[in-house]
């Protein structure tokens, strides 16, 4: 599939917002929202866009798939599950689907014992969206932190121009790319044209209760 076609299923679940008041997980503002949230109901579509990031990665002898919670859950075992099927017929062992959580000093950690699933393990890191690239990039770290090799961050939207090298990443593949303008809240036109916050999705209804304290 074209990355237009992907772009598509993003469209048809209402998972691209536009024109309204954003704030992101970064903490930046924008005016259009790639809601990630709206795509895994559908688990026909989920399922065709695991394939495509497992498909992508399919030579790489993947034995681990990790994400980060919550969203990560579940791409990281889709795309492990679509993988096993590609090694039906080789030798290559099961390949293991995992997650971390959130950590001490804004770190990403695994925990329930996957720790011990990462060292010396090959291992795709999947994330939903780019932004920052900031919490991929401290998953990257936990599992190499934990001795384990990453091959590569398969990803379903890159909207933050994000780079390989800026998540020091042998490689990454997005599904699509959606290159979205983002602001610091004290250059967001939107606030200062006094547009109300979005508090259904993203972080707004977060960043208006700390506002208010």
């Amino acid at each position: 599939m074209e990355e237009s076609e992907f772009l598509k299923i993003f469209e048809k679940v209402g998972a691209i917002i536009v024109n309204s008041h954003f704030v992101l997980t970064s903490g930046k503002h924008t005016s259009t929202y790639v809601n990630k949230d709206a795509i895994y109901p559908f688990t026909n579509k989920v399922a065709q866009l695991c394939f495509a990031i497992a498909w992508h990665f399919s030579e790489k002898r993947i034995e681990v798939v990790a994400g980060p919670a919550v969203g990560g859950v579940i791409l990281a075992q889709r795309v492990a599950s679509e993988l096993n099927r590609f090694n039906l017929y080789t030798r290559i062992p099961e390949v293991l689907g995992v997650y971390a959580e959130d950590g001490p000093d804004d770190t990403k950690i695994f925990k329930r014992g996957y720790d011990k699933l990462i060292p010396g393990k090959r291992v795709l890191v999947v994330e939903d969206v780019l932004t920052t690239g900031g919490s991929v990039k401290k998953l990257i770290d936990s599992v190499k932190a934990l001795g384990g090799e990453v091959v590569g961050v398969g990803a379903l939207c890159n909207r933050g121009g994000i780079k390989a090298e800026d998540i020091e990443a042998p490689e990454l593949f997005a599904l699509t790319n959606v290159p979205l303008e983002a602001f610091d809240e004290e250059e967001c036109a939107l606030c200062k044209a006094g547009v109300p916050i979005n508090t259904e999705v993203g972080k707004g209804k977060e960043y208006l209760a700390k506002k208010a304290k």
